[in-house]
């Protein structure tokens, strides 16, 4: 070994080996500032530093710049699968552009998030990605009064001036129904999500329109007050106790409709025999099931790796002004649903 580089490894160490100045070395380790560098001397600086064992001061570096090249990430539930895909996406584009994610698991509740939010400052965050919102919600406004730059993902709330990637929701219950009203359903149900989050009042709402549209019936809504399994049971008790004649159900998210197949099965009701059913999210191991579930896939990954981009086009004063993308999502057509037993 080097007798300089038994000591710890600067970039003064790997300038000297590769036979370049270290601002150049300095330029070529940041995933900020490497592409003003050639991609033949950042591999060879890469390789240097490899060979040394260097590893980056990012405290200094960041007090340097008077940057954390952090951003935090609020998650209403890990346990939920629909989010850790969104996280991957977050992570990829974020590391990929010289930063670190810090990520916290709020429980959906006010106060966690609440307190996430201010660990979250305190470790000097440049922005935040906000998979929390409610429709009128405390964080975003606190992000808006204290010049906080954030991006929602998923979930939007009602005001028009912020930055949001969620799925176009009216589009996925739009494509669930045409599949079911074309298996001859016509007593269709929905087992909404809660009312407070725009996912949940987005795809009711498109529900009861497209019904009303179509001169069906939209009266079996069954509002949960949280996205669980043990929700969705409860929902499809209280759906068949109202009304036994319903044919279809279509579930706010996949953890509902995993609900609702259980109380199905417990209730003797066969899916798709009896009853079909969808969800909406796509999380993994649906195809797996027996039957496996209808649903509707929501990109994941993209969302979270769409949202990280426009955090960073915002921190880089890049964005004039406020834009919500909606993603398109793809209806899929697994064993759950079948031709209405009783058409309409």
């Amino acid at each position: 070994m080097n007798p300089k580089t038994k000591g710890k490894v600067t970039i003064r160490d790997i300038a000297e080996l590769v036979g370049v100045h270290h601002s150049t070395v300095s330029r070529a380790l940041s995933p900020v500032m490497r592409d003003k560098i050639s991609p033949e001397v950042v591999q060879k600086v890469e390789r240097a530093a490899k060979k040394l064992g260097y590893y980056p001061n990012l405290v200094a570096s960041s007090l340097k710049q008077n940057r954390s090249f952090a951003v935090g990430v609020l998650i209403p539930d890990l346990m939920n699968p629909v989010f850790p895909p969104m996280i991957r996406g977050i992570q990829d584009t974020a590391e990929a552009a010289g930063y670190t994610v810090i990520t916290a698991n709020t429980d959906d509740e006010d106060a966690k998030e609440r307190s996430a939010l201010a660990m979250m400052r305190g470790r000097s965050i440049e922005g935040v990605i906000v998979a929390t919102a409610r429709r009128n919600d405390p964080t975003v406004e606190e992000c808006i009064q204290s010049d906080i730059p954030f991006v929602l993902v998923n979930r939007t709330v009602d005001r028009e001036d912020v930055n949001a990637v969620v799925s176009d929701e009216d589009f996925g219950i739009r494509s669930v129904l045409d599949h079911l009203v074309a298996l001859r359903h016509a007593r269709i149900a929905h087992v909404a999500g809660p009312q407070h989050t725009s996912t949940g009042y987005h795809r009711a709402k498109a529900f009861t329109d497209y019904l009303h549209a179509k001169n069906l019936p939209a009266d079996l809504v069954e509002t949960t007050s949280k996205f669980t399994i043990e929700e969705g049971r409860r929902a499809v008790r209280s759906l068949l106790l109202r009304d036994n004649s319903l044919t279809a159900i279509i579930a706010s998210n996949d953890l509902l409709a995993l609900g609702c197949m259980d109380a199905l099965h417990d209730m003797g009701v066969l899916v798709p025999e009896d009853v079909s059913v969808t969800g909406y999210d796509d999380i993994l191991f649906l195809d797996r099931m027996h039957p496996a579930l209808s649903t509707v896939a929501v990109p994941k990954y993209e969302m979270g790796a769409q949202a990280t981009k426009t955090l960073l086009e915002i921190i880089g004063g890049n964005v004039s002004s406020p834009v919500v993308l909606r993603m398109q999502p793809r209806l899929m057509v697994r064993s759950s649903t079948a031709r209405a037993s009783r058409p309409g």
